[in-house]
Parts: structure tokens; C-alpha cells; sequence
């Protein structure tokens, strides 16, 4: 069946007006997704949907199945294959859409723009080897741990539907396939400006950073040193972002360049998992041998990420070139401290503290490092300090858990803020759910190997209001029992 534009489809509330068309041809291929077979719509966002100014009615149906899958084009859409190159582990690689469609960006009744983008819709010219399709079990996990990123409040891409396409693809098995509708702020990445680098085009620079500029960064547009300003905007946003994903024990697992959206939002959900004990060396990706993107090495890796942004656009930051390098490594030497603001003001909040003193970083410190040697569990642990009986919670029996709690409470006294108030900060800040490996994994199983979305959806639910406690979500709250084999999560492709 071939891709087209339906009056039907047309209908949902569609409105595009595709800004990244506009500019130079060796940043994206148009083509159309490539059909498939039988698209079954599997799961589906109504509350994104709806906040796009879409018609849930219309799109939760045959109709939508189609348009996410690409075999029906909505109006408006203007279907292209993005250029971009990355540092993958460290190595230089030229890249682009292997298996993802930009249809378009969406405009809300908000006026908001929104990159709508078909993951796992089939090869385009930078497939290289890959088959540009997607399996089911990846799909649903990025939409499950997209969504729980949101929920937790967290920037991130989003997922509007995942549709099975009727079709098998071939990996280590064979597996059902299945595509994404990813929902953006937009998708250029570091990446993007590295891949005109490497080509020597600085007019294609130039016209990218004006864009990013424009799109996402619209109050810099009259400052003295626009681009600088750019690199140091991105900066904090990627410093505020890495410190949230470390204050509920997030671990990305793969943070290449390519995967360093610049809008500041979560992008790339493959191996990435959620930490259950403390310990600053968690790697869950089979992929990461070295542990260069362990859960302690997040910082120091979206600062390395942030030093090739600075280089790719050194010829926008002075005419001369020694003066360019400078300026970046300038900027670049900031982070740490943006960084570690950040991430220590998140840590004071989730230990109730509305006041600053010198002595509270080491008041985290040991706090973490006590849970590391006691092997506390990290979500457990510092939401039990919302509890008035926070003494006599099991998380807090262990001598060196104990100690520090005598020194927290005795901090808790030292700022005008009541013990009350200081209990709602921590409920309001260290979320009693996450998405916890051991449930991802059983619930994925039942909808792939058993057709059963049931348990994927009441996860979705309760992952959807992660700052409440209620008895019912009790086990949702479990760590996992012992295990022999160490939990690892693959990429997908």
C-alpha cells in the first residue's frame, strides 16, 4: 500500500509547518516511510494526542493505525530522513536516520512546535547495513519509559502511539515489528552540527545555529555573542537535565553525541534502566564494556559531549581561530559548576532543605556513601525521609544510615521551615515509583510473547502519578529480589 495524503486523515487536526525544510539540503533526504503490511494501532497516547491538538477520536482508530505507520501521510507532511553524524563511544561516525521519518512539526493551539517523528519505518540512505525496522518489545519500552520520564517531570521526548506493523524482523531472533510516533521539541543533536562539520560547511553551520537559535533560544537572538550564548544555554540545559537524571537514578547507557538533543530533552530510550541499589558504577547496557556511561560518569560524559558541540562551532565563535578555542574552552570549563549547582540544589530539595548551608554537600555525600556500603535502595531510601517514623524504616536500620539520620534531622532544625514542610518538599521531590527494571521486563514479556497489554497499561497508570503513595501501588514500589545474573538491557537494533 503506498504512502499518500487522505482527506481523512486529514481531518484529525493536523497543522504542520515544517521550518527544518527550509534548510540546506545536506542536513535530510525527503522521502516516505516505507509501507507495511498490517498496522494494528497497540498503544496509543490520548493525553498527548489531545495537548497536540489532535483528535483523539479520529486517530485512535484503523485511520491512526495507518498514519502511524506511514502508510497514510496526514496533511501537511513533509516526510524527510535527518542527516547527522556522533561520537559513539567515543569514535566518530557519520550517521542520520537509519530507521526514523520526520513527518512534520506540529503546531498546538498553544502555538507550540513539536518534531512528529515515525521510529522503525523502514530503510532510508543512511540505513547502512540495518534494516530500518523496529521490534515490538523496544517500541513499547520507549514509550513506557519515555512516559514515566515525563511523569517524574523530567524533560524528555514523548510517544503518541505504537502501532505493530504484521510484519518480523530479524534479529538475534525473530521478532514482531512494530513503529513509534516519537513527539519532540526537536530532534537536532549535537550530531547535527557535527556532521556539517566534518563537511566543511560553514554556511550550512551558520544556517543551523540561526535555527536552533530561533526555535529554541529566541532571547538570544539580539545578545552580543549569539553563538557563544548558544553553546552556553545548551550548556545549562544538558547541566539541569543529567542532574535530574541522577536524582532518580536514571541511567541513559548510551550518550553519544548523536543522542544530546540540543532543545535539553531525554532522547533515546534503548538501553537505559533505572537504578536500584546506590552505587555510582550501575552500567545496565550489554553494550557499555568499559562503563563509560556508568550511572556516576553521566556528568563528566554530557561535558565530553559538550566539548565536541564547542568544536563544531568554533567557526561561528571569532573570526580567529585560536581566539574561537578560547571562548569554548572557556564555556566548556563552566560545566562542572552549573552541573554541580544544579544537582546539589535537586539533592537539598529531596532532603527537605529550603535553606543553603556549606556543609550540605557533605551531608549528601555521606548519605550516599552509606547507601552504597549498606546497598540501600536509592528511591526507597530517600522517600522514606518524607515519613515522620523515618527512624523505624527498615531502609534506615543499618549503623551507617542511622548515624546520618541524627545529623539530617539536626540540620532540619537549623531553618525556619517547619518539619511539615520539609516533609511535603521531599514527597514532592523523590518520587515513590519509577519504572523498576524487574516490572518493565515482566510486563514487556506479557505484551510480546502473550498479546497482553493489561499489565503494561497499569504500569503506564501508576507511573503516571510517580510522587503519589497509595496502598495499591505498594507493589510497584518493591525492589527485586535476589538475583544470580546481573540485569542488562540491549539496544534494540
Amino acid at each position: 500500500m503506498p504512502s499518500q495524503s487522505s482527506a481523512e486523515g486529514s481531518g484529525a487536526g493536523w497543522n504542520f509547518d515544517n521550518s527544518y525544510a527550509s534548510l540546506p539540503d545536506a542536513l535530510y533526504v525527503r522521502m516516505d516511510p516505507v509501507p507495511v503490511r498490517a498496522p494494528r494501532l497497540v498503544l496509543f497516547n490520548r493525553e498527548l494526542c489531545e495537548s497536540l491538538g489532535l483528535d483523539a477520536r479520529t486517530l485512535d482508530t484503523d485511520v491512526g493505525a495507518s498514519i502511524f505507520s506511514g502508510n497514510l501521510l496526514p496533511k501537511g507532511a513533509q516526510p524527510m530522513a535527518q542527516a547527522y553524524a556522533g561520537h559513539q563511544f567515543g569514535s566518530f561516525t557519520m550517521l542520520g536516520d537509519g530507521r526514523a521519518i520526520l513527518l512534520g512539526e506540529q503546531i498546538t493551539p498553544q502555538g507550540e512546535r513539536f518534531d512528529i517523528q515515525l521510529k522503525g519505518s523502514g530503510q532510508t540512505p543512511f540505513s547502512r547495513r540495518g534494516d530500518g525496522r523496529a521490534a515490538l518489545g523496544p517500541m513499547l519500552r520507549e514509550y513506557l519509559i519515555s512516559e514515566a520520564m515525563h511523569g517524574l517531570g523530567i524533560p524528555t521526548t514523548r510517544s503518541l502511539a505504537v502501532v505493530a506493523t504484521g510484519e518480523m524482523v530479524q534479529r538475534e531472533t525473530t521478532l514482531p515489528g512494530a513503529i513509534l510516533t516519537r513527539v519532540a521539541a526537536s530532534h537536532i543533536r549535537v550530531g547535527t552540527f557535527e556532521y556539517l562539520s566534518a563537511r566543511g560547511d560553514h554556511e550550512g553551520l551558520l544556517a543551523l545555529a540561526d535555527h536552533v537559535l530561533a526555535r529554541h533560544f529566541p532571547a538570544l537572538k539580539d545578545y552580543a555573542h549569539p553563538y557563544l550564548g548558544l553553546l552556553q544555554a545548551v550548556m545549562q540545559r544538558q547541566a539541569s537535565l543529567v542532574a535530574k537524571w541522577l536524582q532518580v537514578g536514571f541511567i541513559h547507557g548510551v550518550m553519544n553525541t548523536d543522542n544530546m538533543s540540543l532543545c535539553g530533552e531525554t532522547i533515546d530510550y534503548g538501553p537505559c534502566a533505572f537504578m536500584d541499589a546506590y552505587d555510582p558504577d550501575t552500567v545496565f547496557s550489554s553494550i557499555d564494556q568499559g562503563g563509560r556511561y556508568a550511572y556516576g560518569n553521566q556528568p563528566q560524559m554530557a561535558q565530553w559531549n559538550l566539548a565536541r558541540f564547542g568544536e563544531a562551532l568554533l567557526p561561528l565563535l571569532h573570526e580567529d581561530p585560536r581566539k574561537a578555542i578560547e571562548l569554548a574552552q572557556e564555556a566548556i570549563q563552566a560545566f562542572p559548576v552549573l552541573f554541580r549547582s544544579a544537582w546539589l540544589d535537586g539533592m537539598r530539595a529531596k532532603l527537605g532543605l529550603f535553606t543553603r548551608e556549606p556543609e550540605d554537600l557533605s551531608l549528601v555525600k555521606e548519605l550516599l556513601a552509606a547507601m552504597q556500603e549498606g546497598q540501600a535502595d536509592y528511591t526507597n531510601t530517600l522517600r522514606a525521609l518524607a515519613s515522620p517514623a523515618v527512624a523505624q524504616a527498615p531502609e534506615f536500620q543499618a549503623q551507617g544510615l542511622a548515624e546520618w539520620l541524627n545529623r539530617w534531622q539536626v540540620r532540619l532544625t537549623r531553618q525556619p521551615e517547619s518539619l511539615d514542610m520539609g516533609r511535603s518538599l521531599i514527597r514532592a521531590q523523590s518520587p515513590a515509583l519509577i519504572p523498576r527494571n524487574h516490572l518493565v521486563e515482566e510486563v514487556l514479556e506479557a505484551a510480546t510473547r502473550h498479546g497482553d497489554y493489561a499489565p503494561l497499561e497499569r504500569l503506564l497508570t501508576v507511573l503516571s502519578r510517580p510522587y503519589e503513595e497509595r496502598p495499591e501501588d505498594a507493589p510497584y514500589r518493591q525492589p527485586p529480589g535476589p538475583s544470580v545474573q546481573p540485569y542488562q538491557t540491549f539496544c534494540g537494533t
